[in-house]
């Protein structure tokens, strides 16, 4: 296993969001192509929102983005029959506008097709050469799709709120903390089902029950005993995929439906919490495609540069070479 620093610095850790639309240059919403330094997407869509006059939820962006980082994003600002303010000489250095032109629509959450990041891992230390064998196994295979760590908070703060919200019934007013501790109560339960399917070596391959998502779309379709779905599946043309708990019922049939009740039953708790608060069945695939994966071993460093579709995390990637700490 290969060890070593991560973000040592900003620079290190690269994030370029990859739009699914280009703007049309008019209409209601101004567009802003930001790049960022060191601060949180929702901080900065926060003080866009005060340089505007207009309140935050006339602020959108299509994902958050890692605050210790330089990343690129798009966000949108309502401003209907209003002249744009010069939101560049109001932001603080750190905060660089790219591109600025208008559109008829607002950005909506996941209008995105992925990010690229690029990463420098410092302090290397290791077996260099095993290290290149996974890289070369990541590009021909993909990585187990779990959720990042950031997901559940520091010490899984997100997790352990989720639970007394749950248990308590307490009336969360902030919108923005209810989807938080939703996401990481359901990413919790769906890395659980992951774990096990990597435990069993069958998180890349075809299994009699599975569902599947068809490779870059959320279309989905039940195993019906398809001959070829096999061979689909090692093409990575499909993926077997996990349940994101919510009601109604399981599309996963057989030991595959077993696996996937017995985790829920397990983590009871969340998932009747999910269950209550109206969130409904869907699916996430199992693996995640690197695509333009590239890397260089140098004297004590190791660059990474590789795209990843919307949803997937970046550690996620590292955590199958090594362990890096900031």
């Amino acid at each position: 296993m290969l060890s070593g620093i991560i973000r040592s610095k900003a620079s290190d850790f690269k994030v370029d969001e990859i739009s699914a639309f280009t703007p049309s240059g008019t209409g209601e919403h101004i567009f802003l192509k930001i790049e960022k330094t060191g601060e949180n997407t929702d901080w900065v869509a926060g003080l866009l929102a005060k340089i505007a006059g207009v309140q935050k939820r006339d602020v959108s962006f299509a994902g958050m983005k890692d605050r210790h980082a330089i990343t690129t994003q798009w966000f949108s600002v309502y401003l209907p029959r209003k002249e744009a303010p010069d939101f560049q000489t109001q932001l603080p250095e750190s905060i660089n506008i790219l591109q600025q032109t208008r559109h008829n629509k607002k950005l909506r959450k996941g209008a995105l097709k992925g990010n690229r990041f690029s990463l420098i891992i410092r302090q290397l230390e290791g077996d260099i050469e095993l290290g290149k064998t996974r890289c070369e196994k990541i590009k021909e295979k993909g990585v187990p799709n779990y959720y990042g760590e950031q997901r559940f908070g520091r010490d899984l703060y997100n997790i352990a709120s989720a639970k007394n919200w749950f248990s308590s019934g307490f009336n969360i007013k902030s919108r923005h903390k209810r989807s938080i501790f939703l996401s990481a109560a359901r990413s919790w339960i769906f890395n659980h089902i992951l774990s096990q399917r990597v435990a069993q070596n069958t998180w890349d391959q075809a299994q009699a029950g599975d569902v599947f998502m068809l490779n870059g779309t959320k279309s989905c379709f039940v195993n019906d005993g398809d001959p070829t779905l096999e061979e689909r599946t090692e093409q990575q043309d499909i993926h077997p995929t996990g349940a994101l708990w919510g009601k109604g019922e399981l599309l996963t049939i057989g030991d595959i439906a077993a696996l996937e009740q017995q985790i829920a039953e397990a983590l009871n708790d969340l998932a009747k919490g999910l269950i209550k608060y109206g969130l409904k069945q869907e699916r996430r695939s199992l693996r995640l495609p690197v695509s333009e994966f590239e890397y260089e071993f140098t004297e004590g460093e190791m660059k990474l540069s590789f795209s990843l579709p919307a949803g997937s995390f970046a550690t996620v990637v590292l955590r199958e070479l090594g362990v890096f700490v900031a």
